[in-house]
């Protein structure tokens, strides 16, 4: 995933509005002096028990830049979609292990078959990763740049039951709600991700929600959808526990995309789980539950 930074854009138009009949349109263009943007390393990262570690590094660029113009040290990407991006290519990136022991990284493009994402660096070996271990990123580059992070690995929280319900309509209206239950561990603050994917598991799902535990700490909770599976379908549910660095950094995203292009709406600012740059390095801990509607 790259992130980008907004900037102001260059041109404002202000156009004044005919009130009487027969008079002209008036417009005036003002042209805006932005100021000299410095790109950042940007790096995602998710690490998962059981898994080769892949990490992301990209670059981030002027909100008006059209990603043609590689900077020096990068190489341009092309994405199946025809967009394009920057990928520094002298970058150096080391994992530290629980107990201490780095374990580089080595610079491979390639495609994530199974969740369709590019990644740009891989380790060598799967990752064993016990719940309380912290895990450490450190990401540089010759230009100076230079990207630190720490993750800890949150404990496994059960899916107790799923369920779903049909509507009482036939046909192509017949529908059914999915329901996904699990128990709140008390006297901590806890914080989830729960995402429903329809058929085989992919990159895209059919809800993706976060989820903090303020209204129901120690306690069950149900998450429910709308009428919305049909008969045969298969859903699977993922149930991640996350931290709330991990939490805070999907809420901005999401603000930052719903700001995008709304000359309303406040820019929204990306809050990184890095230091040095932007971005997210975490463990993603997750049960998993799939059901036939019947």
């Amino acid at each position: 995933m790259a992130l980008s930074t907004k900037r102001l854009r260059a041109g404002i138009t202000l156009a004044g509005l005919g009130l009487l009949a027969g008079c002209k349109s008036l417009q005036n263009d003002v042209n805006v002096s932005l100021p000299y943007y410095a790109n950042q390393l940007v790096v995602e990262a998710y690490l998962q028990d059981g898994v080769v570690p892949r990490l992301t590094v990209t670059e981030s660029v002027p909100y008006l830049d059209d990603g043609q113009a590689a900077a020096a040290g990068s190489v341009v990407l092309p994405l199946p979609n025809g967009l394009k991006v920057q990928i520094p290519a002298d970058v150096t990136v080391t994992l530290t292990l629980p107990g201490g022991r780095p374990v580089p990284l080595r610079f491979s493009p390639g495609l994530d078959e199974t969740t369709g994402k590019y990644y740009t660096h891989i380790g060598t070996s799967r990752l064993t990763i016990q719940a309380g271990q912290q895990f450490g990123l450190d990401a540089q580059d010759k230009r100076g740049r230079h990207v630190t992070g720490t993750a800890i690995a949150p404990t496994l929280i059960r899916i107790d039951s799923t369920k779903y319900k049909f509507n009482d309509l036939t046909g192509d209206d017949k529908r059914a709600y999915f329901l996904t239950k699990w128990t709140d561990p008390a006297a901590t603050t806890d914080y989830y991700r729960l995402m429903l994917h329809k058929g085989k598991p992919a990159n895209n799902s059919e809800t993706d929600n976060d989820i903090s535990d303020r209204l129901f700490n120690g306690l069950p909770y149900s998450q429910v959808t709308r009428y919305r599976f049909r008969p045969g379908d298969t859903v699977t549910a993922t149930l991640y526990h996350v931290d709330s660095l991990y939490y805070n950094f999907r809420q901005s995203t999401r603000d930052a995309r719903n700001a995008n292009g709304n000359p309303f709406a406040q820019p929204a600012g990306i809050r990184s789980t890095v230091q040095g740059g932007l971005g997210v390095f975490t463990v993603l801990v997750s049960d998993k539950r799939t059901v036939i509607l019947k």
